[in-house]
């Protein structure tokens, strides 16, 4: 059996978020489905993390182990042919034969996008959050500032009952207005459940001048999800990048 990582691409909008489920359409389901179609065996396949429901990658991670004669390019070729227009492998290579998508990554990075306007973006609507109040992005940056480093993140975990350690480090925490749009980019060592939208919904309220920068210091401290902000919804979510090895580009 030789063992493949891929690169995907998705549109999480239709699906119920990434990890195979009986009577959900997922994207590891849809993946699986074609890999065991092209094989004519059961295919596993192991991703780097598990997006939610509505949540987008534009450079997820994961690997397989397959019986097959086919190179990596013409196994990404099937796999295009055959999925959903809304699921696209960008990349296939040969990877060591214990490698692993989830175990051998060492951080991760998200991007949050908020249409901060009044007006609709029309065309990028499933992929933008739309808030209508006025945003300060240099307030929220400020309170991005107090986030970095590596904390104890259980105030921002969407687990009530998390039981493993909820010890993270953020090498970045950044706050940018492009246009109409506020834009959130968080890549750290890895990531709680929901972890990267209830930062945003506390930076969002940071922004509409509900709670100062200095705040993020206390909730932190608090390990109490009740102190934190709302969970932004899922289509403002994308997970950015998975990084290997030396890969990551810290901001420290």
């Amino acid at each position: 059996m030789q063992n493949f990582q891929i690169t995907i691409a998705y549109d999480g909008s239709r699906y119920h978020g990434w990890q195979r489920l009986k009577s959900e359409q997922t994207i590891q389901g849809k993946i699986e489905s074609v890999l065991s179609e092209m094989t004519g065996h059961q295919v596993e396949i192991h991703g780097a993390g598990r997006t939610d429901a509505g949540v987008h990658a534009r450079a997820q991670s994961a690997h397989f182990k397959i019986q097959t004669a086919c190179s990596p390019k013409e196994i990404a070729r099937y796999l295009n042919r055959y999925l959903p227009e809304d699921i696209a492998v960008i990349d296939c290579a040969y990877a060591e034969e214990r490698f692993h998508a989830r175990l051998n990554a060492t951080g991760k990075r998200y991007i949050y996008r908020i249409w901060n306007s009044d007006t609709p973006n029309v065309f990028e609507r499933k992929y933008l959050c739309r808030v209508e109040d006025p945003l300060d992005v240099e307030k929220m940056q400020q309170a991005a500032g107090e986030l970095l480093g590596r904390h104890d993140f259980r105030a921002f975990c969407g687990n009530k009952k998390m039981k493993k350690s909820t010890v993270r480090t953020l090498y970045r925490a950044e706050v940018e207005r492009v246009g109409a749009e506020v834009r959130m980019t968080f890549e750290g060592t890895g990531f709680l459940q929901n972890m990267v939208r209830i930062l945003a919904g506390t930076l969002m309220e940071v922004g509409m001048g509900k709670r100062a920068p200095a705040d993020m210091r206390r909730i932190l401290e608090s390990e109490d999800r009740t102190q934190a902000g709302i969970t932004m919804p899922p289509h403002g979510l994308i997970l950015d990048a998975v990084f290997y090895d030396n890969e990551q580009e810290r901001g420290d």
